[in-house]
Order: structure tokens, then C-alpha cells, then sequence
């Protein structure tokens, strides 16, 4: 299993017209392109498949901010700025063992999260689509 490195400056919604976005407010800082789970208060922190309770993956960051900030979590759409040049069109992403990330392979429990689309950009640029199951409990 590879974590699949990103650019927090460069995360970015590639068809905002076609994304499902929701305010999550923070439980503790985060960056830009991290996965997100709800804690007990309703929160949000840092999603993690090798944790207890924090394999609930309900989204992606798509900014950074403090505890207690509001910020945007995408749950369904195509984002930019993760670096996907060992990964193939098509692949399978999964929710990592490191807090936060994304791997191309299954963690420590299988947490599917999406999907490596292409952009119709002319270069086949690959973009992460992701479509986070709310109604999944990973167990």
C-alpha cells in the first residue's frame, strides 16, 4: 500500500457544478485534502483506517483550518492537487493507515473512497473522484 502524496495548495474541485460539498466544523486543525470523519459532537477530525472509530471516512478537506473553524468537506465530486503518477486510470483509492491520507491499496480495515478518473484536458491528467458512502459503517 502507497499513500498517495498531495499538494495542499493545489487541492481544488475540478467539476464544482457536479460536487456534493458540506460545512464541516473542525474538532482539530487540519490540511487540505485530508480525509475527514464526525466525531461524538458532531465535529470533524482527521480519518484514519487503522484506528478505532476513525475508519468513518464522511469526507475530503478542501482547505485547511484550526479547531473549531467551519470549512468546506467535499462527500461526491473530482479533486485535484494529489500526486497520481505510479497510479493507473481507473484505480481503486482507499482510505490510508496514516491519519489523513489516501492509499492506493486497502489499509489496515478496507475503506473505499473513490475512484482515479481522467480530466478532458489533453494531457489525460489523473484527478481523485470521490464518492464517500455515508450510509457505510467500516468496521
Amino acid at each position: 500500500m502507497a499513500d498517495i502524496a498531495l499538494t495542499a495548495a493545489q487541492i481544488s474541485r475540478v467539476f464544482p457544478d457536479h460536487d456534493i460539498v458540506l460545512s464541516a466544523t473542525l474538532a482539530a486543525a487540519v490540511t487540505a485534502g485530508q480525509a475527514l470523519y464526525q466525531v461524538t459532537t458532531g465535529k470533524y477530525g482527521v480519518a484514519d483506517a487503522n484506528a478505532a472509530n476513525l475508519q468513518q471516512v464522511r469526507g475530503v478537506a478542501l482547505q485547511a483550518g484550526a479547531a473549531g473553524q467551519v470549512i468546506p468537506m467535499l462527500r461526491v465530486g473530482a479533486v485535484a492537487g494529489f500526486t497520481l503518477t505510479a497510479q493507473s486510470h481507473d484505480d481503486p483509492i482507499f482510505l490510508s493507515d496514516t491519519a489523513g491520507a489516501f492509499a492506493d491499496a486497502a489499509g489496515t480495515l478496507e475503506v473505499p473512497v473513490g475512484v482515479i478518473i481522467t480530466m478532458p484536458d489533453g494531457s489525460d491528467t489523473k484527478v481523485i473522484y470521490f464518492d464517500i458512502r455515508y450510509g457505510a459503517d467500516w468496521v
